[in-house]
């Protein structure tokens, strides 16, 4: 079986489910998207880790997991998702030490985490993404395509009875009120909080 590359686009929030995201993939050398649902701890620990400017205080638990992996001379070669089954991706962490290459069974989105620290590249299964993969309608706006995503995560997860989680308004903050909630954010170690401050930063100052 083929392998296809993947690139991570960003995480997506479900709109009506409380505490539920989902990890939006790219194929690389095409236009599929491989949306996997994921918890608020790895969601925050990737997002931390998509985000270079965020330095936690202490370090997350695969940041440790890096840093005994740097002691001991372990590094991450790769990840493959290698199979899908009733809706959970399963996946393993292609390991080296001493020219020794292992193969550690892991869930996707701790796999992936530790992917992003060792700069690692990610890989499926073309028979994977041929039945999860999907295309989101072409639309030149950010917005509309987030909008898009959540929708996705709000369909993986419909059945489930939990609350609707509000989502805080950013837009109406300035700049240093932004720069000073991250700032708290960032301190009193609210990962999530802080990633999406940090993303309306980001698109003030693309403008």
């Amino acid at each position: 079986m083929s392998l296809v590359k993947l690139n991570i686009k960003g995480i997506s929030y479900s709109q009506t489910q409380n505490g539920a995201y989902a990890l939006i993939l790219n194929e690389v050398e095409g236009e599929r998207k491989l949306p996997i649902v994921i918890g608020a701890f790895e969601a925050q620990s990737i997002a931390i880790a998509l985000e270079k400017e965020i330095k936690p205080p202490r370090p997350l638990t695969h940041d440790l997991f890096k840093n005994f992996a740097d002691r001991f001379d372990i590094v991450v070669k790769q990840v493959i998702i290698h199979k899908l089954v009733d809706g959970v991706f399963y996946s393993s962490i292609i390991c080296e030490r001493d020219k020794i290459e292992e193969i550690i069974d892991a869930r996707t989105s701790d796999a992936i985490a530790l992917a992003l620290r060792f700069n690692a590249p990610i890989f499926t299964y073309k028979n994977i993404l041929d039945k999860a993969g999907i295309y989101l309608k072409f639309s030149p706006k950010e917005e509309q395509e987030e909008k898009e995503e959540s929708i996705i995560v709000d369909e993986i997860l419909r059945g489930d009875d939990q609350p609707a989680k509000k989502q805080e308004d950013y837009r109406a903050f300035s700049l240093q009120e932004l720069y000073t909630m991250l700032d708290g954010a960032v301190n009193s170690e609210d990962y999530e909080k802080a990633a999406k401050i940090r993303d309306e930063i980001s698109k003030r100052e693309q403008k």
